[in-house]
């Protein structure tokens, strides 16, 4: 979060019409620099850091738009929100915390086939009556916006792999 803090506050002044996407994961605790400085967050995984959203937000007067982070392959060490959890966590953040959620995010089990997973979370997204997919890597995006994915995270393909 301070690098993108320190990168971008002052590109941001310039460019007003700038939109910046939170894509990794966020940190209760980094949110009152994360809702300043980004317009999109991508990985909104549970209740306390939509609370802690809500609040910064209504502090600022700002109108994130945000994803639920999908745990779409039950995996226990991944983030997100469990397809169990989904609507009343869902409803949770629209009708409690007033956030706008846009949308859905997800990422597939690693050296598992993608496509049904991609097809899932775009049938889930359509029932919920989101706009708006965040789903797909620099090795799946194609597969992703097959199944109708709006938004595709590329980073290493575009910036090469960080260390």
């Amino acid at each position: 979060m301070q690098e993108a803090v320190d990168k971008w506050t002052n590109i941001k002044k310039i460019h007003k019409n700038l939109k910046l996407h939170m894509i990794g994961k966020l940190q209760t605790n980094k949110v009152k620099y994360a809702v300043p400085l980004f317009d999109y967050i991508h990985s909104l995984d549970n209740i306390k850091l939509a609370e802690k959203i809500s609040k910064e937000q209504e502090k600022l007067k700002k109108n994130l738009k945000i994803f639920i982070q999908v745990n779409i392959g039950n995996e226990p060490q991944k983030s997100g929100i469990l397809m169990n959890d989904l609507e009343n966590f869902l409803k949770s953040c629209v009708k409690e915390l007033k956030l706008n959620i846009i949308g859905l995010m997800c990422i597939p089990p690693q050296n598992e086939p993608v496509k049904e997973y991609f097809k899932k979370m775009y049938e889930i997204n359509k029932f919920f009556n989101l706009k708006e997919l965040s789903m797909g890597m620099s090795q799946d995006y194609l597969d992703a916006i097959n199944y109708g994915s709006t938004y595709v995270r590329i980073g290493s393909d575009i910036f090469g792999q960080r260390s």
